[in-house]
């Protein structure tokens, strides 16, 4: 052996190497097989394999024999893009558990975030009172405007897609801080500006909530001026409307006529009739936005799948207590003159401000989700009707008491709308869906506190409950409006369909079995049916659990400019 040369060995390995032939290539990184695919576009599903190389969907149909590095096998499944949710308040979860689970588990890809307040652009004020504010969730922040948000996003490391619209408010907060006054024309010009900035950094638009304090201080003239701004960049206005309850329909030709005004398309967050004595409306509301639609002016709609909403006990007080932010409002919270005049407004049905005390018809309809301080956990779960039985207190005092001793607006569901509303919107063939909550995991820090059940729900509840058990939509419609819908009124490019050279974002899911599990009183349970999720061509949900990979992107709109 030890006579055998270097150069005869090499010949050796050469010859072994030539007659074992060359390696079996695989043809795809990625292939899908036996799938029913629904490719967002509303037509029925087709048999096929769906494959992907790298970030990218390369073939969809019959691939023949060709092979995949990894392969699924989709049989008895659904295929279909990626969710996105059109109102995600994932904004601090995914700071502190970037998997997004919740959501995760319902196929959600992207998270659309910036109702009325955005993550950016902050000043030194507003950095120290976003710190301040911090409840069981605690992060650093290390960005100043909105892109250098979403950036950090990113990098940290997400396993869902991020976008989001700038805030109305959060450009207000900048400027003016929380004054009941318009703005300056300097002032607004600078608003102007920065919503410009966000556009040019890949915001999708402008978002506003006009029935919180200090948004509801915006005129419709100072909305049109910052709409101006973001149409300069092709972006979209989406809009909390003034009013979901009494000046429902009134609200509604506000938002047309802005759309109008502002060269800009519209969406309505969250439609929907508050308060008993308002459901009737529902169905003027959808043929005034059907009526527009057809004189060709572009306002579409988004809700979420239950009949309460989810906000904070500073929706059960008038604005004027809440002028100048929390410090203000709890000052005046404390002072009798001024308690008087709150419990007996709170009491009161009112048209200039949206009382949704009122609209929840009793104390009994307010579930305390949220609280920031730790005594005050104890009522978590409870009603605000049991908690002001426990103090021997009225429940417009109990309120007023919550808001002062937990140093927040402490987190409420309120129940406020009807189910025949909930399904008659879904079969608006404008409706896309939007969580309205963040995107949990169910464990550590998020267990401190409770949330509305549509964080861990909306999506699975709509194509089980909705599509498949009461068949209010087809199934491939559903997928549309998940998919297709919200990313052509958002203007991304290469998602929202299973196409080729499109980004793949896939879902497989059962939909035999999908749910939702979450409950008023239990919500911390994620729903079931959703097998495997790729978020650009990588595997983030596989059977069910997390892969530990975070290939999510900042998802940027029209006016991006590098």
């Amino acid at each position: 052996m030890k006579n055998i040369t270097f150069a005869a060995i090499a010949l050796l390995a050469l010859a072994s190497f030539s007659c074992s032939g060359p390696a079996k290539q695989a043809d795809y990184d990625l292939v899908i097989r036996n799938a029913l695919i629904y490719d967002g576009s509303g037509n029925p599903p087709y048999e096929g394999s769906v494959a992907v190389n790298a970030d990218t969907i390369a073939a969809l149909g019959d691939i023949g024999a060709k092979k995949g590095k990894t392969e699924i096998d989709a049989k008895g499944m659904a295929v279909s893009p990626g969710f996105i949710n059109m109102l995600s308040w994932a904004t601090e979860s995914l700071l502190v558990d970037g998997r997004g689970m919740s959501d995760l588990k319902q196929g959600v890809t992207l998270e659309v975030m910036g109702e009325g307040w955005s993550m950016g652009p902050l000043n030194e004020r507003m950095k120290s009172e976003m710190k301040k504010a911090q409840g069981d969730l605690k992060f650093d922040i290390e960005w100043t405007t909105l892109g250098e948000y979403l950036q950090h996003l990113e990098k940290k490391g997400v396993s869902p897609n991020v976008a989001s619209f700038m805030g109305a408010t959060t450009a207000r907060i900048h400027e003016i801080g929380y004054e009941n006054r318009p703005p300056t024309p300097e002032e607004l010009a600078r608003m102007q500006e920065l919503v410009r900035q966000a556009m040019r950094e890949g915001a999708l638009g402008l978002g506003s909530a006009l029935i919180y304090t200090p948004g509801l201080y915006a005129q419709q003239d100072e909305l049109i001026a910052l709409c101006q701004a973001a149409s300069e960049h092709q972006g979209m206005y989406v809009t909390h409307m003034r009013s979901e309850g009494n000046r429902l329909l009134e609200s509604i030709d506000e938002v047309i006529d802005i759309s109008l005004k502002a060269r800009i398309p519209t969406e309505i967050y969250h439609l929907k009739a508050a308060g008993s004595k308002n459901w009737p409306k529902m169905k003027d509301a959808a043929i005034k936005l059907m009526a527009a639609r057809e004189r060709g002016i572009p306002v579409s709609a988004n809700m979420y799948t239950y009949t309460a909403g989810a906000t904070g006990l500073d929706a059960a007080m008038p604005p004027w207590v809440q002028e100048g932010g929390y410090d203000a409002w709890a000052k005046r919270l404390r002072d009798p003159a001024t308690r008087d005049r709150v419990r007996e407004e709170m009491k009161r049905d009112a048209d200039d401000w949206e009382n949704l005390y009122a609209s929840a018809g009793s104390a009994d309809n307010l579930l305390l989700v949220e609280f920031v301080n730790d005594t005050l956990k104890k009522y978590t779960g409870k009603t605000l009707a049991d908690v002001a039985k426990l103090r021997g207190a009225s429940p417009e005092d109990t309120a007023m008491d919550l808001v002062i001793q937990d140093g927040s607006r402490v987190g409420v569901v309120y129940f406020l709308m009807s189910e025949n509303n909930v399904r008659s919107q879904i079969a608006l063939p404008f409706m896309s869906f939007g969580s309205d909550a963040g995107a949990p995991t169910a464990e550590g820090d998020f267990l401190k506190s409770n949330t509305h059940p549509r964080a861990y729900g909306n999506f699975a509840r709509l194509l089980g409950a909705y599509v498949r058990d009461a068949k209010i939509i087809t199934l491939e419609e559903a997928v549309r409006r998940l998919t297709a819908l919200p990313a052509f009124n958002l203007k991304i490019k290469k998602r929202g369909f299973l196409y080729p050279g499109y980004y793949a974002d896939i879902v497989i899911f059962d939909p035999a079995t999908i749910a939702d599990k979450a409950t008023y009183e239990q919500p911390h349970q994620y729903a079931v049916g959703v097998h495997h999720v790729l978020v650009n061509g990588v595997q983030v949900l596989k059977d069910g659990e997390h892969t530990g990979k975070f290939p999510g992107r900042f998802v940027k709109g029209p006016g991006f400019k590098e």
